[in-house]
């Protein structure tokens, strides 16, 4: 009796991971579409004096858009968590799609306005999906935990985040090699978040699960696609 009740609850639990990890990639993939269909409507539409307006003034003003983005990431990933309610939940979701898909303006704009190479950012996107995909494959096919990394992530964070902000303070670029750093620190990032996702993320938070990885790859492509941009400018 005891056995078959812990087989019933050990089915159950397995059916609810199951059934979690496939809402949360498909919201994912739903975020990435969003995200695309944002960026083209953007970039038909934008001007470039309105992104000067915004983002080429004084290293102060591109500190404070930062800092208004930081700012709503963090209410939309709060309200992604909220268990009051499953509509503010994807209320967060929207917020952070909306909020990623501004601040992704300049760096696409000049993508696409001035440099050589058409390709560079479907280049860039195909290269960030197939390093999603081997992470994400990885991690599944091994099935192994990597919540070791956390304070390691945690730390280097709280580093990356300070360099940003002196850099923008004090006017210094943050060249190829830290780009090259980023790419593999979004990719540790990501092997710990979909661990999280496969083995201990709360099942009923498949929409907050999305955002997190949503996050990750949107800043993996960034820097991908600022490396592709270093290297075609060098032609």
């Amino acid at each position: 009796m005891n056995y078959d009740s812990s087989m019933q609850e050990m089915t159950y639990a397995g059916s609810a991971r199951l059934t979690f990890i496939k809402k949360t990639y498909a919201h994912l993939a739903g975020a990435i579409l969003a995200f695309v269909a944002l960026e083209t409507v953007l970039l038909q539409t934008i001007t470039e004096k309105q992104i000067i307006a915004v983002f080429g003034g004084s290293s102060w003003s591109i500190l404070i858009v930062m800092l208004a983005f930081w700012g709503a990431s963090y209410v939309a990933q709060m309200l992604a968590q909220s268990d009051s309610s499953a509509a503010l939940q994807y209320v967060g979701l929207g917020l952070y799609v909306v909020a990623e898909s501004l601040i992704f303006v300049p760096i696409l704009y000049v993508a696409k306005n001035y440099m050589s190479d058409p390709n560079l950012i479907p280049a860039a996107g195909a290269l960030t999906l197939c390093v999603f995909a081997g992470l994400t494959i990885s991690v599944f096919v091994t099935g192994k935990d990597y919540s070791f990394l956390a304070p390691a992530l945690s730390v280097g964070s709280m580093l990356i985040f300070g360099l940003i902000i002196c850099s923008m303070i004090f006017g210094f670029s943050l060249g190829l090699i830290f780009s090259f750093a980023m790419v593999g620190f979004m990719s540790a990032y990501i092997l710990y978040e979909t661990s999280q996702v496969m083995l201990n993320f709360p099942t009923n938070k498949h929409v907050a699960a999305a955002l997190m990885l949503f996050s990750s790859v949107a800043t993996l492509f960034f820097y991908i696609l600022r490396i592709l941009m270093a290297f075609s400018s060098r032609d």
